[in-house]
């Protein structure tokens, strides 16, 4: 399986405080990544194969097996990059991949979203915590620590 390799310059987490612990930690769950993409799969192959009956394909079993190919040819090569994302929350920040930095203080609304949890700031930007084991748990957790 394809392996990406960070990018240098983006790929760098932010140093912890000096008097800062990490309260908890976030981490993309594989089951979780795997099952929304089977169903990504399946979705979009019963929409090709609907399309291609429509048009009067004589296969339109070539569409759902062309997406299922797709689909996981996608996400075979992008697990090590999705599966790698780490979250930290401090008493103060919420520290995210790429050197993300969220005051907890800046933080808007936590709310989750079909397998992940979205943080919205004060200022507008949108964060996306993906492919989440209990993704209710993880908005709850970062909603009390905001508190």
């Amino acid at each position: 399986m394809a392996r990406i390799e960070p990018d240098s310059i983006v790929a760098r987490e932010a140093d912890l405080g000096a008097d800062e612990t990490v309260l908890e930690e976030f981490r993309a769950d594989r089951t979780t990544y795997w099952r929304q993409h089977l169903v990504l799969a399946a979705v979009l192959g019963v929409a090709a194969g609907l399309l291609l009956m429509w048009q009067g394909n004589p296969y339109p079993v070539a569409g759902p097996l062309g997406a299922i190919l797709a689909i996981g040819a996608r996400a075979a090569y992008l697990a090590s990059e999705a599966l790698s994302d780490r979250w930290r929350l401090t008493k103060t920040r919420l520290i995210g991949p790429g050197g993300r930095i969220l005051p907890l203080s800046s933080i808007q609304t936590v709310r989750p979203i079909l397998g992940a949890v979205q943080v919205i700031t004060r200022s507008g930007d949108k964060h996306l915590i993906k492919y989440l084991a209990d993704p209710d748990a993880v908005a709850d957790r970062i909603a009390r620590a905001r508190s």
